[in-house]
């Protein structure tokens, strides 16, 4: 589970037991009254005010439990299809994944970063039966262009020998 699930989720708790505690509040406003007319003189524009803002409030908190419950949805997608393009992935990049050699791009999932190394990314294509790199030409630490060039061409050579072992 990522972290940023478990944020929206916290929130959403805390969300939720806020809402409680408004909607416990409004009935016992609502119960204070003591089934009194509001329509008198003194006190029931003030009540009716009161009850007002309270719904307000409550609507406020709803709309803010929706947006995280959707927040959520949308995060569990996310997460859904970066599992399914994981189960497409040849074993090495599995591997390198494993170990923390690379870092999945969740906005593109078939999209690798080498640790440490700054812009430079490994695309996966053709489902899984070949790597590309890109933007190798803006690293300019000569460390880490050869961390990235080792790692790649591993990568590049592990894939297109399970590949002639496969045909």
């Amino acid at each position: 589970m990522s972290g940023r699930l478990v944020v929206l989720q916290q929130s959403l708790a805390k969300k939720e037991a806020a809402f409680d505690a408004k909607l416990t509040n409004h009935y016992s406003s609502v119960k204070a009254t003591n089934g009194q007319p509001l329509n008198d003189k003194r006190n029931g524009a003030a009540t009716m005010r009161r009850f007002e803002s309270q719904n307000d409030s409550m609507r406020t908190a709803m709309e803010g439990i929706e947006r995280t419950k959707n927040a959520i949805e949308r995060e569990s997608s996310k997460i859904a299809s970066i599992e399914l393009v994981a189960d497409t992935l040849p074993q090495p990049i599995k591997d390198r994944l494993a170990d923390g050699t690379l870092q999945q791009w969740r906005k593109h999932p078939t999209t690798f970063f080498v640790v440490g190394v700054d812009k430079a990314r490994i695309v996966v294509l053709d489902d899984g039966k070949a790597v590309a790199h890109r933007y190798v030409s803006s690293i300019t630490d000569a460390d880490q262009r050869r961390t990235f060039a080792r790692t790649f061409n591993d990568i590049r050579a592990l894939i297109s020998k399970t590949q002639g072992a496969a045909s």
